[in-house]
């Protein structure tokens, strides 16, 4: 369809009321088991890498603001309840530093086919409602669900994808993230379809928050998003408008886009697959089932490159005594659009977390020279550590043209390691663990979400925790959940 095919036509419908009339017909009944398990244990990873990323410097930071902005002391006041503190506060205030935790690690959820997107940025949102409102473990499941299914259409429907255009996924988040939080509030129709607009009217995120030096701001576009889902639901609640427009009227998304190229063609959008087939029953596919997991605490397509990394050593190893040492190159053969993100100059001097762990060479010469990548890792003395660098030169990425091809169905990876004796061992990953073709089971989950959070809340609570985020389906409420979420005081 045409960027502004709906701009001249305004007889048709526009699509903020078509998504709005999808999601508000929906009910827990329309959920799938397989989408309910699902849910359960996209909830059971983002509150494990919620716990580990309580510790980051960024969530310490903006906890400190929201205290002093709340005005009622370390513990707050309000209705919901932020993570491992227990500090209570509003909804809106809530979601956004819930979902920052849950980003701040960059170890949650993944989904890249044309755009990349985590969309458990988005969930704390219709976490926090739930937690307001006393809805049911169902009902989070529920905006869950649309969560994921929003977001994960809106970051393929692009062509070939908003990145390329130099925009970050957080653009697109803003018109999901309000979805999702006008269903748990039970919005009207109309009133999903201002709280659309109004969400999205104030939320566009540029590429530079992941381009170059990464800051702060790289974990924290996304969960804003949300947070600005989440009041502008609110406020269309009480009757605040916001245009229908916006994605596909006058001056809406489709046409700000339709003035970009993107080698010689011009930005455009796929409506006809973002409205297929969307889920409306307990028969229907639900695409949180596409979604993947991150087995290592790292930017996307970092993942296949480390893993072939690792297997390629392990040959080495088996075909003979080899250490890191006696390495002399690292070629990494990746997708032209990987080759770009991953090589950037920059990101071979990383200088904090949020640079490391979007930095392919970082991760390649700690992952080479420790045999792992985890949290450790992106400890500032292991970021600022010099001896790292001569290893990160070794790292030489490539464009590989014939992977071109494979991609989005794979995310092929080739790397080929050679040693002072000449000699070398290539290994090739198509498929990174926690794809869904190779998904992490719940007992690999349970490990991910033990070692971010047994140090934070203490064993025992963490496997409380765990049985009440998989017992959500049948939870008249979210508030033994987030009880179990906080750290105990003695």
């Amino acid at each position: 369809m045409s960027a502004t095919a709906h701009a001249t036509k305004p007889n048709v419908k526009l699509l903020s009321r078509t998504l709005a009339e999808w999601a508000c017909n929906l009910t827990p009944e329309s959920l799938s088991p397989e989408a309910i398990d699902a849910c359960k244990r996209f909830w059971f990873d983002s509150i494990g890498c919620a716990l580990g990323g309580s510790g980051q410097e960024d969530a310490h930071i903006l906890l400190a603001h929201y205290r002093q902005m709340n005005g009622h002391g370390d513990q707050g006041h309000g209705p919901c309840t932020s993570f491992v503190t227990g500090f209570k506060t509003n909804a809106v205030d809530a979601a956004f530093l819930n979902d920052h935790m849950i980003r701040a690690m960059d170890y949650n959820d993944i989904y890249w086919k044309a755009d990349p997107c985590h969309p458990s940025d988005i969930i704390a949102g219709p976490l926090a409602l739930a937690e307001m409102l006393g809805l049911s473990g169902m009902d989070l499941l529920l905006g869950t669900a649309i969560a994921y299914e929003v977001e994960m259409r809106l970051c393929e429907f692009g062509v070939p994808g908003i990145r390329e255009y130099g925009w970050h996924h957080a653009t697109l988040t803003a018109f999901a993230a309000p979805i999702a939080a006008g269903r748990m509030l039970g919005l009207t129709v109309e009133q999903m379809v201002n709280a659309i607009g109004i969400s999205a009217s104030r939320t566009f995120s540029p590429g530079a928050v992941t381009a170059g030096k990464l800051t702060n701001m790289k974990n924290t576009v996304d969960p804003w998003a949300t947070r600005m889902g989440v009041e502008s639901a609110l406020l269309a609640q009480r009757g605040y408008s916001g245009p229908e427009h916006i994605f596909d009227g006058k001056e809406g998304l489709f046409a700000v886009f339709s003035h970009v190229q993107y080698k010689g063609e011009k930005a455009r959008f796929d409506t006809e697959m973002l409205l297929h087939e969307l889920p409306t029953s307990s028969k229907c596919h639900w695409r949180i089932l596409d979604c993947g997991m991150k087995s290592f605490p790292i930017e996307a397509l970092s993942h296949a490159p480390l893993t072939a990394m690792f297997k390629a050593m392990d040959k080495a190893k088996a075909a003979g005594n080899v250490t890191a040492n006696d390495v002399t190159e690292i070629k990494v053969e990746v997708i032209a659009r990987a080759a770009d993100i991953l090589g950037d100059p920059h990101k071979y001097r990383p200088d904090s977390k949020e640079t490391a762990d979007h930095s392919l060479p970082y991760c390649m010469a700690a992952g080479l020279v420790d045999g792992m990548v985890t949290p450790l890792q992106f400890k500032e003395e292991r970021v600022m550590d010099k001896a790292l660098i001569p290893i990160m030169d070794m790292v030489k990425v490539v464009p590989n043209d014939e992977f071109e091809s494979l991609f989005p169905k794979f995310q092929p990876s080739r790397v080929t390691l050679t040693f002072k004796d000449g000699s070398q061992h290539v290994a090739r990953v198509d498929v990174p663990k926690g794809d869904p073709r190779d998904p992490m089971t719940v007992e690999e989950i349970a490990v991910k979400f033990h070692a971010l959070g047994d140090g934070v809340l203490g064993r025992a609570r963490c496997e409380a925790l765990r049985a009440e985020i998989m017992a959500l389906d049948s939870a008249p409420n979210v508030q033994k959940l987030m009880a179990l979420t906080v750290r105990k005081t003695t």
